[in-house]
């Protein structure tokens, strides 16, 4: 029963599905591990789970379709629609042994850490960074330090449940820490120190002058504290990429920041700081022409899917296509590298 409304959640998700949606199965979820098993089955035969708060016509339909046969029409029909996502990429993917940009519900996430880092040991995952957003993004609920410390602790306990539970992963602490306009970053960095992985995006005032954007992102990439450079051009493609899927559902358009792609990409070689190849569908940043720009320039990188639910970590394909579409390496991957390797990197970093 969890297992089905979790695929359920899942392969909605993965689909960019409406968030109404989604959330129904996720609450339905959450109210069906509460009960026992015998009063699901009761109450499934009796007609009155929609008594339950959570439980609504959809998800009770599901229910009593896994009492009575075992699984529902509506996964069977979600799992035929769902497919590869892109043609390409599947050997990276293979490749990859974590994913080191992802969000859960202490920011603007849709799911607990534990989940997400669930769903990211089924995916074939080794270890999972959490790079919940910074003070700054408010909009996005951003951690304050008492709250990133007392996250800290949960991904602790965390670890433990999962190593109890004979899950093989590693949940790696981090951030993404807001680039301010003048390149420095929005939080402590003796807090910043402790960190596994710091992701450092630009949020705001993404239409800088092309000089001032690029004195800013040459100043966080410089930044030995930054392990990757987020989502560098900021751009949202709204509509326009009719080959990903969910591109632009419930986002706009917003063109890519303009700045001296040389100079930045020279900075994140000499600094030895990852570009990220963020997969998101309505991001797939960086464009083509900056990735090849950043490929001539030595750099290496980090292909993330910037999840803020379970089923987006499976987006993390459609970064790992435009990789292989440009030929670069996966040795210069760096979430194709073992957790010991990669930390050894970022912490020395």
């Amino acid at each position: 029963m969890l297992d089905e409304l979790d695929r359920i959640a899942f392969l909605l998700e993965r689909a960019a599905a409406a968030t109404p949606r989604v959330q129904a199965f996720r609450r339905a979820l959450a109210v069906v591990a509460d009960l026992p098993a015998d009063e699901v089955v009761d109450r499934a035969a009796a007609g009155t789970l929609r008594e339950l708060p959570g439980i609504g016509e959809r998800t009770s339909q599901v229910i009593g379709e896994v009492v009575t046969d075992g699984r529902s029409a509506y996964r069977d029909n979600l799992e035929e629609l769902a497919g590869p996502l892109v043609a390409g990429g599947h050997d990276l993917r293979t490749a990859l042994q974590g994913d080191l940009h992802s969000h859960t519900d202490a920011s603007d996430g849709g799911s607990d850490l534990a989940t997400m880092a669930r769903t990211a040991a089924s995916l074939g995952h080794r270890y999972l960074a959490v790079t919940d957003h910074s003070p700054r993004l408010t909009v996005a609920n951003g951690l304050s330090t008492q709250r990133l410390l007392a996250q800290l602790d949960l991904i602790a306990q965390v670890q433990s449940d999962l190593d109890a539970d004979g899950v093989d992963l590693y949940v790696l602490s981090g951030i993404e820490v807001d680039v301010l306009d003048d390149g420095s970053l929005d939080s402590d960095r003796d807090l910043l120190a402790r960190l596994d992985v710091v992701v450092a995006s630009a949020h705001s005032k993404l239409r800088m002058e092309s000089p001032a954007m690029t004195r800013r992102l040459v100043t966080a990439a410089s930044d030995p504290l930054v392990d990757v450079l987020g989502h560098c051009t900021g751009r949202l493609l709204g509509g326009r990429n009719p080959d990903s899927p969910g591109a632009g559902r419930g986002s706009k358009e917003r063109p890519p920041s303009t700045f001296d792609a040389e100079a930045v990409f020279a900075a994140c070689a000499g600094g030895g700081t990852a570009v990220e190849v963020n997969a998101r569908p309505e991001r797939l940043d960086p464009p083509m022409e900056l990735l090849a720009a950043a490929d001539a320039a030595g750099c290496v990188f980090a292909v993330d899917s910037d999840a803020h639910a379970p089923g987006q970590l499976d987006w993390q394909v459609l970064g790992c296509e435009r990789v292989e579409r440009a030929g670069i390496v996966a040795d210069r991957v760096i979430n194709t590298w073992d957790v010991d390797d990669l930390l050894a990197r970022t912490h020395q970093h």
